[in-house]
């Protein structure tokens, strides 16, 4: 797939990043015949070079545990989040020293600049949107309406969802419609336990085995690429050797480089879409080879942005020309406003009793989620925020380690499992708002003359009155379940922290208000599509990929169809 020693410039489409969205703008345009080029800034990975993904945590330096020199001379803009650099997966997360940012208020922004992309490391987490979600900025009078409904995006979640294989299980709930699912990841006995306790009390708070993109069952007919069965190792983050997780290097890129129709560039990094003030089109992009430093352009029909929310607007920001002195397609000057993210940091723990007698096979891929039930209805309204948040949880037996005794008995008492504890955190959804926003310093260029990306977002009184009622209902379950010593938490994150970045791009029906129409298509640059996080209106509280590919999925084919009747 590597193009490196060729010479061509020309293709029918280019696709910027080979993340989720981009790896499945990729796939979708080969699959249509057009001869693709992507482009990926980073390193070259490809399936199977994952270099820890069969190490145990005594094979790893440090326990896996990454020194605070280190994370000091690399990571110091991310070393605010201890708990997410680590021996075993620090490979797939950029180093601050290499490429930082700044902030006019704190950000926590964790990129991977490789082939795959975030997709390598992401979570997994599926979950539909609904009206509920696509109707609220409307309803509310905040930002302004989503150019689209449920039923505009629903097939091509069906079809999305098949490709991806989301293991879950049908709940007949309207705020996250149910799916095109695999067997689910069942609930452990604890956890099958908590769902009905908490039911008795609050039947409107249901207990769900999580959906995630793992293969707890495998159709080679379906399921594309170099893809196998999850082995429940619950070492995803790290890579997995057997493709049992979605993707892009297992299964997006495999089926497009099938077509002979892909051409894949790492170590390119995009420093601006061209545009034609005659055709009033892009007429391609200028790349920075990140080895040699050389400028090289290429030249497409169509360019699908996928270089992730923030990587794609800076890219937008930075094509300025006679046209677009503020950035390409920014006519509205919302580009790089309503930056989004999801907020967590809030949730609870404690020991659930009983059980002694069970265990469970494995350490599946995921625990249990309870959706939103705030703010459904009149039923459910909270006067103190809008909106609303879910759950992510499990219930595991801990490790029986006593501190008081030696020898003999420390021995014999490690070899007992102890309790089975639960812990959960909840997910917020964050308000758009104007304010909230990215910008580039031009005055502060990197070693390849690209300006500096610059931060200044905050949570705001909304989230924050959300956070204390995520904390008092989760109190509520688990007290409802019989829990023992439980406590709660309540540390307030930075945007960023969840790494579902969103907006700053947004789709809407006017172009004076938006930078994308309903088909994530630049209003006034029509051969330029936006179709990862940055064409989010408003963020939901459910994790966002699906989504992304669903629409990316959507604006191929209606890009196709465009070129086909001669429009575009």
């Amino acid at each position: 797939m590597s193009m490196n020693e060729s010479d061509k410039k020309t293709f029918d489409a280019i696709v910027i990043g080979s993340g989720i969205s981009g790896g499945y703008a990729a796939m979708e345009l080969c699959l249509k015949g057009y001869k693709t080029l992507v482009l990926e800034r980073g390193r070259m990975v490809k399936h199977g070079e994952y270099p820890t993904a069969d190490k145990d945590i005594w094979d790893l330096p440090n326990q896996n545990v990454v020194p605070h020199e280190e994370k000091e001379k690399h990571y110091f803009q991310q070393n605010r989040l201890n708990w997410w650099v680590h021996e075993d997966n620090k490979h797939w997360i950029n180093k601050d020293s290499e490429y930082s940012y700044d902030e006019v208020k704190r950000f926590d922004w964790i990129r991977g600049h490789h082939v795959g992309g975030r997709s390598i490391m992401w979570g997994r987490h599926c979950y539909r949107w609904s009206d509920l979600d696509f109707e609220a900025n409307k309803k509310e009078g905040l930002g302004i309406d989503w150019p689209i409904r449920y039923k505009d995006i629903e097939p091509w979640y069906d079809r999305v969802e098949t490709f991806v294989g989301v293991s879950g299980q049908a709940e007949g709930l309207s705020q996250i419609p149910d799916g095109k699912f695999l067997k689910p990841f069942p609930l452990n006995c604890a956890e099958q336990y908590f769902r009905e306790e908490v039911a008795k009390v609050y039947p409107e708070r249901v207990v769900t085995p999580g959906r995630v993109a793992n293969l707890s069952e495998y159709n080679p007919e379906v399921h594309k690429g170099l893809r196998g069965q999850c082995q429940s190792r619950s070492r995803c983050g790290r890579g997995c050797p057997y493709g049992a997780y979605f993707s892009s290097v297992t299964a997006t890129l495999p089926v497009a480089e099938e077509t002979g129709n892909l051409t894949l560039r790492s170590n390119s990094i995009v420093a601006e879409i061209l545009y034609d003030k005659n055709s009033k089109k892009a007429s391609g992009v200028k790349i920075i080879d990140a080895e040699s430093k050389e400028e090289i352009e290429f030249s497409s029909k169509i360019i699908f942005c996928n270089a992730s929310t923030v990587g794609t607007t800076a890219i937008l920001l930075n094509s300025r020309s006679e046209s677009f002195p503020d950035g390409l397609g920014n006519g509205s000057g919302e580009l790089g406003h309503n930056i989004m993210d999801h907020h967590y940091g809030m949730g609870v723990y404690g020991e659930m009793p009983g059980f002694e007698d069970t265990y469970y096979k494995g350490r599946k891929p995921v625990g249990f989620y309870i959706p939103r039930f705030t703010n459904l209805n009149e039923k459910t309204k909270k006067e103190s925020y809008l909106r609303g948040f879910g759950y992510q949880g499990q219930i595991s037996r801990s490790r029986n380690n006593p501190s008081e005794v030696y020898g003999k008995e420390l021995k014999d008492a490690i070899l007992k499992p102890g309790p089975y504890r639960l812990f959960m955190s909840a997910f917020g959804e964050i308000l758009p708002n104007h304010d909230n926003r990215m910008f580039l310093n031009f005055q502060k260029k990197d070693k390849y003359g690209i300006p500096t990306i610059t931060f200044d977002a905050e949570l705001r009184e909304n989230e924050i009155e959300m956070r204390k009622d995520a904390v008092k209902c989760a109190v509520e379950m688990l007290e409802a379940a019989g829990c023992k010593n439980i406590g709660s938490f309540n540390s307030v994150t930075a945007p960023g922290a969840c790494i579902h970045e969103m907006g700053t791009a947004r789709m809407g029906n006017d172009p004076k208000t938006s930078v994308l129409n309903k088909w994530n298509q630049m209003h006034e640059v029509p051969n330029v599509f936006v179709t990862d996080g940055a064409c989010m209106t408003s963020s939901g509280t459910q994790n966002p990929s699906i989504t992304y590919m669903a629409l990316t999925a959507r604006a191929v084919d209606y890009a196709d169809k465009q070129i086909k009747a001669g429009k575009l």
